[in-house]
C-alpha cells in the first residue's frame, strides 16, 4: 500500500513514510491474523517497536482506523477490530462488481500481456498449495494475482482504493484458507478466470471470478461458528 496514503499534511516527508511504514506493517499483521481482534496497540510499545516517534504510529493508526481495521479510544487505548458482517457484504459487494467489470474488459483486449504476468504469478502460488506454512506467501501472491488484472486495464488505483476497504472480507478468507481444499479451490478459479479471459469470453471470465470471490461469504456461519472472538456479536 505504500505510497497511496496521505500522512500528516503539512508534517515532514521522514514522518509520513515511517508513517506508511507502520501503517503497512500494522495492516498486514491485521489481515494475516497475527494481531487478532480485541488485540490492545500500545502507541509507545509500537514506537518503540519500529524505532520511531509517536506522531507517525498515530498517523498509521488513524489511516487503519479509516480502514476499520482498528477502533481508537481517546486517551484510552487502540484494539484490533473484529469483523463486522455488514461491513463484511457490503466490500464483498464492491469487490465483486468492480473486479467482474476489470475480467471483462480484460477478456476484450488482444494481445494484452495481463493474462501471460498472472499466469507467472499463479504457477508460484500452485507451488504452494497444501502447504498450511507458507499462508502468508500464499495470500500475498493471491493478492498480487488480483492486482495484476487491475493493472491489466490500467486501474491500478482502483486496486488501491478497494484493497483499503477489504479489512473485514481479507480477514475472513484468511480464517478460511486452511480449510481443506480451500488453497486448491482458489488456484483452480484463477486459471478458470485466466482460461476465460485468454478465450475471449467476458461473460464467462466474470461468471468464474464472482464464483470465486464468493467462497469464504457463503461459508460465514459456519467461520464464524468456529471463531465465534473474531466476529462482531449481533
Amino acid at each position: 500500500m505504500g505510497g497511496t496514503l496521505d500522512f500528516g499534511g503539512a508534517g515532514t516527508a521522514r514522518s509520513s513514510a515511517a508513517g506508511e511504514r507502520v501503517y503497512d506493517a500494522l495492516r498486514s499483521e491485521i489481515l494475516d491474523l497475527a494481531l487478532p481482534p480485541d488485540a490492545t496497540l500500545s502507541r509507545a510499545e509500537l514506537a518503540a517497536r519500529f524505532g520511531v516517534s509517536q506522531t507517525p504510529v498515530r498517523e498509521a493508526l488513524q489511516a487503519l482506523e479509516m480502514d476499520g481495521l482498528v477502533m481508537i479510544f481517546p486517551q484510552s487505548r487502540t484494539v484490533v477490530t473484529r469483523i463486522d458482517e455488514v461491513a463484511l457484504h457490503e466490500t464483498h459487494f464492491l469487490r465483486v462488481s468492480v473486479e467482474c467489470e476489470v475480467v471483462r474488459r480484460l477478456a476484450r483486449i488482444e494481445g494484452g500481456e495481463a493474462p501471460a504476468r498472472a499466469r507467472r504469478i499463479l504457477a508460484m502460488q500452485n507451488t504452494l498449495v497444501g502447504d498450511t506454512g507458507q499462508m502468508d506467501m500464499f495470500q500475498d501472491l493471491d493478492r498480487s494475482f488480483h492486482r495484476s488484472l487491475f493493472e491489466g486495464v490500467g486501474m491500478g488505483l482502483v486496486h488501491a482504493m478497494v484493497e483499503r476497504r477489504q479489512g473485514a472480507l481479507a480477514r475472513c478468507q484468511r480464517l478460511d484458507l486452511p480449510a481443506k481444499g480451500k488453497m486448491e479451490t482458489i488456484v483452480r478459479f484463477h486459471g478458470e478466470i485466466l482460461d476465460r479471459i485468454e478465450a475471449r469470453d467476458p461473460d464467462g471470465a466474470a461468471g468464474a471470478m464472482r464464483a470465486h470471490l464468493s467462497g469464504s461469504v457463503g461459508r460465514v456461519a459456519e467461520l464464524k461458528a468456529q471463531h465465534p472472538a473474531f466476529f462482531t456479536q449481533t
